[in-house]
């Protein structure tokens, strides 16, 4: 294969208390997938953003095409032909598409831009993407997804060597999956390296050549994906073999303890009717814009709606905020934990404590002793890794994060809790330990909504399965007859 693109020897990097990488090999070559595989927090994003100029190393070297380099920032790291898609996005709302793809490049005429330059150069790398997306559109118009294929498609325009996706697909919709994998086929193609982080073991043996496994930030293996089983690379991974993926018990399931009737908005929902059962996990399938989230947000009044009733234990509510719901005992994990379920700036304590700030109170002053005891108690019961409950949650790992998430609604005693994409973005084993939390959430007879994108999730979790598609309910059935297919046949338009 020649020199490499990339070489990475006795990579080390220390945060203040923390050794984030500890003597890490890594290489790229010319016209490769190499797969970075590992739990959060074994140092993938890490490594990579040491490569990619964000991070400075404290040991080790790095060559680009043999040579040896030093970069002082991701700008350096960009003339260099490295470029890194986040999985945070890092684009200017209020520019158009075009603007935010080729921002700082511009082509310009002499001093002034060339706007239709710009819009067609952006046309065309969005075409190349096969993308449906108005380049002259402002960003913040557009979905979440919509706006992940402009963060590629700005990356592409780079001309890179190196390309790094630290989780890109997980905002998108099937078939953006399927233009983004064609062209990392053609990126290959043309001689590109390309790093993947991915916890979706399908994506990794459907476009990964080779794979490198890290844990507790070190270096365990590299392996060709064609020869290794996912059960192999999962048990490098974790140290250990996760037999029980979905650890679903059986737990009595009683009478109906929430309703959700005919919920309706303009624009999305059309008479939605909903009901759970006390110690029941309903899956709520359906494809990306099927209206699963805006059927929850309506629930909990944080989105308005046009008609709909809520009723708990027999009793109709009134909720109109999210407020309210939580008062009568409802919670929602959201979709987006970091921007709607945490407030990344505090710690691991204030956040637990957060929607139910009296009880840690005393003569109306927050007792941070008090505040400490109960979040104690949630760290402890789920096992949240942190170094202390002062430590920011934006430090935490994705799985830890969400734990976090969870506790704060533990500590309202809902009765109801809905779990919007609980285990997007985490890795398999913290993926085991939420769903053994909901398990245990429903033996002590909570009432569980569980929306999910993945159908060996739905599937394995679920007591009962209801699918929508184009903000309607279209069909119901019970974990005993529920198969992948027929959930797909209802969610893509069957009847």
């Amino acid at each position: 294969m020649g020199i490499p693109i990339v070489q990475m020897e006795h990579i080390t990097v220390e945060f203040p208390g923390v050794k984030a990488l500890d003597n890490v090999n890594f290489s790229l070559e010319r016209g490769e997938v190499h797969i970075l595989l590992g739990e959060n927090g074994a140092g993938k994003s890490t490594l990579m953003k040491v490569l990619s100029g964000v991070y400075k190393r404290n040991a080790g070297i790095i060559r680009i095409d043999g040579h040896e380099v030093a970069f002082s920032g991701s700008k350096e790291a960009m003339e260099a032909g490295v470029n890194i898609v986040h999985q945070e996005l890092n684009l200017i709302p209020y520019l158009t598409v075009a603007e935010n793809i080729f921002l700082g490049r511009e082509p310009k005429h002499g001093a002034v831009i060339a706007w239709n330059k710009l819009f067609q150069d952006a046309g065309g790398i969005l075409k190349r993407l096969g993308v449906d997306i108005n380049p002259k559109a402002v960003l913040k118009t557009l979905s979440v997804a919509q706006q992940q294929m402009v963060e590629i498609a700005k990356c592409v325009s780079q001309n890179s060597k190196v390309i790094i996706f630290d989780e890109p697909t997980s905002s998108l919709t099937d078939r953006e999956i399927d233009a983004l994998f064609r062209i990392i086929e053609d990126l290959k193609s043309q001689g590109v390296g390309i790093v993947y982080i991915s916890h979706r073991f399908d994506e990794i043996k459907r476009i990964g050549d080779r794979a490198t496994i890290m844990r507790d930030g070190r270096y365990i293996d590299t392996v060709c994906i064609a020869d290794s089983s996912i059960e192999k690379m999962i048990h490098m991974m974790v140290g250990r073999e996760l037999k029980d993926m979905f650890p679903k018990i059986k737990v009595p399931i009683g009478e109906t303890i929430f309703e959700a009737r005919s919920f309706t908005t303009k624009d999305k929902l059309s008479d939605c009717t909903i009901s759970v059962r006390k110690g029941e996990i309903l899956g709520l399938a359906g494809l990306m814009g099927a209206g699963r989230t805006e059927f929850a947000r309506a629930i909990i009044g944080a989105d308005p709606f046009d008609s709909g009733t809520v009723y708990l234990e027999g009793q109709q509510l009134h909720i109109r905020t999210p407020e309210d719901a939580v008062k009568k005992g409802i919670g929602l994990l959201p979709e987006d934990r970091k921007h709607h379920g945490l407030v990344l700036g505090m710690g691991v304590s204030e956040n637990i404590t957060l929607a139910n700030l009296k009880k840690t109170m005393k003569n109306g002053i927050l007792n941070k002793q008090s505040e400490n005891a109960f979040a104690n108690q949630y760290v402890d019961t789920m096992k949240i890794k942190t170094p202390h409950l002062m430590q920011k949650v934006k430090f935490l790992s994705g799985g830890n994060q969400q734990k976090v998430v969870i506790g704060k609604w533990l500590m309202t005693n809902c009765k109801v809790l809905i779990f919007d994409e609980p285990t997007r973005g985490i890795d398999v084993a913290a993926k085991s330990e939420i769903y053994r939390i909901i398990c245990d959430l429903a033996r002590q007879g909570m009432a569980i909504i569980l929306i999910s994108s993945e159908l060996p999730e739905i599937l394995g979790m679920s007591d009962r399965v209801v699918v929508m598609c184009s903000g309607k309910i279209v069909g119901e059935m019970e974990r005993s007859e529920a198969t992948q297919e027929k959930i797909m046949h209802l969610a893509t338009g069957g009847t």
